[in-house]
């Protein structure tokens, strides 16, 4: 009866006729059907979501019209398989999936999921054929554009209109590979080969994929931390943890049709190469050096990852979308080295530098820690000289005492976190005693870590470096060294997640639950709006993309008890007169104006709403693009004494290594130590 009920539905809700299938070439995805394990595991999901989920928000109405509205999003973001009248059916149910979750029941869900496969099919069979002589049927001297955000744009009126969106995104593609110099004939093969292989991947969805997709639009509607991994995405998800993976170094999700660089993990592979970024969009995977880059647009996550992993010491091919590009004209081939990923690889380091400045030679101990490491294993066999943050910050700080230095920079740029111990204990080390963070249930049970050893290892001036990707136990460091007053906190706004997860296995797969929040000694949480420097940087990262702030459903900012704590005096004197020194290198630094321009222009090729699919109007636009590209990088080049490049190929061919931040930071340190002589400062 179910099944008949939902064959019923499904075809209710379309109103595109399905063509003969005795008729069609194509192969066809068959129609999803959910089980009774199925049902089960959405209860268990549902239930632990009530009884553990820090929101305590309530699956009633309200939660279901947030359901239904995130799970057309995930399935068509971009607009190009739904029609207006399907999203008025759809309207039918926006305030039923409720009470069909609490009973297990998922028809909604697939009925939905059925439709999106329909039109995927359909997608791929207008394309297919429109591609068997494109040059005849498509005209690339029309004035017209395609669209690069959905929104405020109206969902299609009927299938004549979803056609000529298709049609627009074949003509975008083939523009694409046009501007990569690419021929007819190789166009033809390429594009052929990718949407056939897509066709074939459809072909493969099974309703466990159906599952996954809608218990994730659940779970994400409560907030984006919360997940279900399937049982192949919860294996993916253990060796990562586990950091044992012989691979790249990468954390990557699926967004849409694309695979996303979500995180690069510190002194993995790709993060040695300083070539991947997240946000990145990978869109082809070639093994070795030589072989043929597969198109992986529209690939299962856990099929890309398989292709991406590999033994030690072998190579890997990504062809990638910056984060920072609309439209994939252009993309860039990476070589990435596979290797495993080692605790020792992702230690704290440190260097010193020597500044001279009036008439002093100030020496600055800079200390990179790219993670919060603890080895947990060899701390449960019982060693006591186990390696941790905590660990290795202080051996380096007894180190750099022995150097005489006269300041100390601590760099947490791009460390996304990891454990919170780690962040309780460094932060000691740098304080008297006291409490370093407090951590709220969802009972409103307010627990603290604190310091209890007096010993200070380090009492002299101290920066904080951090920046967009700096998340978590990185904010929970630098809020502590803030809220005391120990130190200057300079870079840009931190990445703002103020949340603690909890991982629940279930009889199928895992579900990942919110189920705490972070507070800072002073009351203010990490959540949403992060750290904020008491000296700002020019953005690296586009905040509109990363960062909390940036994700749908995200906890709000709020407010807790301030915890008692005994704050150093604060830096209010002199902090003016620190903003204003930097402010007048800023204007001189050809450096920091160079990673300002780029940032504009990254933030306007993000902000684009539209390309033509005019082929001289794209080419001059792509050229308009490169021009300022090229202009802002030779600046630099020039001022290096370097040989300005001509070509937008060169723009990486001369790199130059220069941290023009961490710099800024050596100068802004030897004003700092300058300031606080006669000020009375103490720690």
């Amino acid at each position: 009866m179910l099944i008949k009920t939902i064959f019923l539905l499904f075809f209710a809700l379309s109103s595109l006729p399905a063509a003969p299938i005795e008729k069609s070439p194509f192969p066809r995805p068959d129609i999803v059907i959910y089980n009774t394990t199925d049902s089960v595991t959405c209860r268990n999901i549902i239930r632990s979501i009530q009884s553990l989920h820090y929101s305590q928000k309530e699956l009633d109405d309200s939660m279901s019209s947030k359901i239904l509205t995130k799970y057309i999003n995930t399935l068509d973001i971009s607009k190009h398989f739904f029609t207006k009248n399907d999203i008025k059916n759809f309207e039918q149910i926006r305030y039923k999936i409720d009470n069909s979750l609490l009973k297990g029941d998922l028809a909604h869900g697939y009925i939905i999921f059925n439709l999106f496969l329909k039109r995927s099919f359909e997608r791929f069979v207008y394309i297919i054929t429109v591609l068997e002589d494109w040059e005849q049927k498509l005209n690339f001297t029309k004035n017209e554009n395609i669209s690069l955000t959905s929104e405020g744009k109206p969902w299609p009126k009927n299938k004549n209109e979803l056609t000529r969106l298709w049609k627009k995104e074949l003509k975008n593609n083939i523009l694409n590979l046009k501007f990569q110099k690419k021929d007819n004939k190789e166009i033809s093969k390429i594009l052929k080969k990718r949407y056939w292989n897509r066709l074939k991947r459809l072909c493969k969805i099974n309703s466990k994929d159906a599952f996954r997709i809608y218990m994730n639009a659940v779970t994400t509607s409560f907030d984006p931390h919360s997940q279900y991994f399937s049982q192949s995405v919860s294996d993916n998800f253990d060796i990562q943890m586990s950091l044992s993976l012989e691979g790249i170094g990468v954390v990557l999700q699926n967004e849409f049709e694309y695979t996303k660089v979500v995180r690069i993990i510190p002194k993995g592979p790709a993060d040695k190469t300083k070539k991947l970024n997240p946000g990145d969009k990978i869109i082809g995977v070639g093994q070795n050096i030589k072989e043929e880059i597969q198109d992986i647009v529209g690939w299962r996550i856990d099929e890309v990852v398989k292709l991406i992993r590999g033994p030690k010491n072998t190579f890997v091919r990504l062809k990638i979308i910056p984060a920072n590009k609309k439209g994939n004209h252009d993309p860039q081939i990476i070589i990435i080295k596979r290797d495993i990923i080692k605790l020792e690889e992702q230690a704290a380091q440190k260097k010193i530098v020597e500044i001279s400045a009036n008439k002093h030679t100030y020496k600055i101990g800079i200390i990179h820690i790219p993670t919060f490491y603890r080895d947990f294993k060899a701390l449960q066999n019982g060693k006591k000289d186990y390696k941790s943050t905590t660990q290795d910050v202080l051996t380096i700080l007894k180190e750099l005492k022995q150097e005489n230095i006269n300041g100390l920079i601590i760099d947490l740029r791009n460390n996304s976190g990891g454990a919170l111990k780690e962040a309780n204990q460094l932060t000691g080390l740098f304080i008297k005693s006291g409490p370093t963070v407090q951590i709220k249930s969802r009972s409103g049970r307010i627990a603290q870590l604190n310091d209890p050893d007096p010993t200070i290892a380090y009492n002299g001036p101290l920066i904080v470096m951090i920046n967009r990707m700096s998340a978590s136990a990185s904010e929970i460091f630098a809020g502590a060294i803030k809220d005391y007053n120990r130190g200057l906190i300079i870079g840009t706004q931190s990445f703002g997640k103020g949340t603690v997860q909890i991982l629940k296995t279930l009889s199928r797969g895992k579900l990942k639950l919110t189920n705490a929040k972070f507070y800072r000694v002073s009351g203010r949480s990490t959540q949403h709006q992060g750290i904020l420097p008491d000296i700002e940087y020019p953005y690296i990262y586009n905040k509109k993309v990363t960062g909390e702030s940036s994700l749908k459903d995200a906890l709000l900012w709020d407010m807790s008890k301030q915890a008692y704590f005994k704050p150093y005096k604060n830096f209010s004197s002199i902090l003016k007169i620190l903003k204003e020194k930097h402010i007048k290198r800023k204007k001189q630094s050809i450096g920091l104006k160079y990673l300002s321009e780029r940032y504009q222009l990254a933030l306007k090729t993000y902000e684009l709403k539209k390309l033509s699919l005019n082929e001289k109007k794209r080419k001059k636009q792509i050229h308009s693009f490169d021009k300022i590209k090229i202009n802002i990088k030779n600046k630099l080049l020039i001022s290096k004494e370097l040989k300005p490049i001509n070509n937008i190929k060169d723009i990486d061919a001369d790199k130059i290594e220069d941290d023009f931040l961490l710099k800024e930071t050596e100068f802004i340190m030897v004003d700092f130590i300058e300031l606080i002589k006669n000020k009375n400062y103490h720690w």
